[in-house]
């Protein structure tokens, strides 16, 4: 990952709803939620979170898949783990396992 991209990944999770909906999407594994669920349990209007997500989504943080006629957002975990591994890759002089990380990318 490169810093712009770190920066653009950061940026997207940088807002109150965004962050909101990623942490409670973080709960749901790989079996997402939908739009209207998600916007219901934070007490967002479903139109706001329907943006929110889009945001999310093309930043990579989030995959989605058809059920039905129901959209499901989960989180692409992958996506997650390589900006984790970004930020801590030179943590505690390239040895992020002192700080109590390991990188197993």
């Amino acid at each position: 990952m490169e810093n712009q991209d770190a920066v653009s990944a950061l940026g997207a999770l940088a807002q109150e709803d965004r962050l909101a909906a990623f942490r409670l999407l973080m709960t749901c594994g790989g079996e997402g939620m939908p739009s209207g669920e998600i916007a219901e349990h934070l007490d967002v209007s479903p139109t706001r979170m329907s943006f929110h997500l889009t945001t999310l989504e093309r930043a990579g943080f989030l995959a989605t898949r058809k059920e039905g006629r129901r959209v499901l957002y989960a989180v692409n975990q992958a996506r997650m783990r390589e900006l984790l591994s970004f930020l801590i890759d030179d943590c505690c002089g390239k040895n992020p396992a002192i700080c109590g990380f390991s990188n197993t990318d």
